[in-house]
């Protein structure tokens, strides 16, 4: 079980680009008993198991799955992949709702521009 938890700890902080320095800072533990942990050399793990689940927000049962390290990575980069995919859909409707609006100025100030050139004044 130790080895499992420690190659998940490993894939799980390299998703992330986290140290093991950092990771062991949000554990409030030391680099190298976290590189233990991850090393599958201590149960100091199971200690710490709610604050690793938050840390790498996760569920208690992806840290204990028994997984190919390429399965686990593949899964964590599909589901960046999958929000990155989502935010970007969001930012393009934003964007297409202020080219519209952009639009509707342009329009405007155009309307304006006539209306004033209508009465006699002039415009740069």
């Amino acid at each position: 079980m130790n080895k499992t938890v420690g190659n998940n700890l490993k894939i799980l902080r390299k998703a992330k680009s986290m140290s093991q320095e950092q990771v062991a800072d949000h554990l409030k533990i030391s680099q190298s008993a976290y590189a233990r942990m991850e090393r599958g050399e201590s149960t100091s793990w199971a200690t710490h198991f709610d604050r690793i689940c938050q840390v790498f927000e996760i569920t208690p049962e992806e840290l204990v799955r028994k997984e190919t390290a390429a399965e686990s990575y593949g899964r964590l980069v599909n589901s960046n992949q999958r929000t990155e995919q989502l935010m970007l859909s969001v930012y393009q409707e934003i964007l297409k709702k202020y080219e519209l609006q952009i639009e509707d100025l342009k329009t405007i100030v155009n309307h304006l521009k006539e209306g004033i050139n209508k009465k006699g004044f002039t415009t740069k």
